[in-house]
């Protein structure tokens, strides 16, 4: 098919490789100029402008920092996109910023699909990312083939906005899985028992998880190079706290990781990994 792609960031870089890879024709935009010739290197077509990303293509793809960048393009996609264009924002960003793209689209014939992703750069190499969709039924399945390229797990959740409400539930839940990995460090540490010892045995009962899988050895190290940014989780962790607010629901303990994380970014990790989170557990323990 032919794909345009908005956003070659950390994640954006590796998801349109894995397109082209699959015999997708991606045309690719990002406001950084080298990550467009690194597509081009792979046999991508680098352009210019978002318009030009969108010219031509049956599908548009975003992968965005956060809503007002979604707010900024989507009118250019649903302007400058062919009839029955289908438009793929797989940002993370307010739900109710979905909604107002899905309305938008409508009016002017544009099919739109909110599918944020779970994973993590680790994830968007290795074409692993789990996918969760918003939006109508058959523009989830035309969709199909390109989201499976990209992800091992495409799941439709519900109508607009759907796919951005199961993310800030994801995020919320990996944050607090990270702080509880941290205070479980310390607690080792403290008590002279290895940490790496006692991740090994937490990873293979009921304490396992993805984030001991991937990250509990790299965390004993405090080796936090960035696989997805406290910057952008600290973002995501104001969506859920908003989102709870619109729901109508209390989440004490999202609240509570929300102000770790904030905390890490005011203490200047912003540009680490997530899993940096035990560099602001270890300071309240100093």
């Amino acid at each position: 098919m032919r794909i345009g792609f908005i956003g070659l960031g950390i994640m954006g870089s590796p998801m349109a490789a894995n397109l082209l890879k699959a015999g997708h024709v991606v045309t690719g935009y990002d406001v950084s100029p080298q990550r467009v010739d690194q597509l081009a290197e792979l046999g991508g077509k680098g352009v210019a402008s978002a318009v030009e990303a969108v010219a031509g293509a049956e599908i548009v793809i975003t992968m965005l920092p956060d809503s007002p960048q979604v707010e900024e393009v989507a009118p250019l996609v649903i302007e400058y996109g062919r009839p029955k264009l289908l438009y793929v924002d797989m940002s993370t960003i307010k739900p109710e910023t979905s909604r107002w793209v899905a309305r938008k689209a409508a009016e002017a014939g544009v099919r739109t699909l909110d599918a944020p992703v779970s994973g993590g750069e680790r994830g968007a190499i290795d074409a692993t990312l789990s996918i969760m969709v918003g939006g109508a039924a058959e523009d989830v399945e035309a969709a199909g083939p390109v989201l499976r390229t990209l992800g091992t797990t495409v799941v439709h959740v519900g109508p607009a906005g759907a796919g951005q409400t199961v993310k800030a539930a994801n995020q919320l839940v990996v944050g607090g899985i990270y702080g509880l990995v941290s205070e479980a460090i310390v607690l080792l540490e403290a008590s002279g028992v290895d940490p790496g010892a006692g991740l090994d045995v937490l990873a293979g009962g009921l304490a396992g998880s993805r984030i001991l899988e991937l990250k509990r050895h790299t965390m004993v190290k405090r080796e936090f190079n960035p696989g997805f940014r406290i910057d952008l989780h600290h973002k995501d962790m104001g969506i859920a706290v908003a989102a709870a607010r619109e729901a109508g629901v209390s989440l004490p303990l999202t609240g509570q990781v929300a102000q770790l994380v904030a905390a890490a970014r005011a203490q200047g990790h912003g540009s680490l990994d997530h899993s940096a989170l035990l560099k602001v557990i270890e300071r309240l323990n100093a």
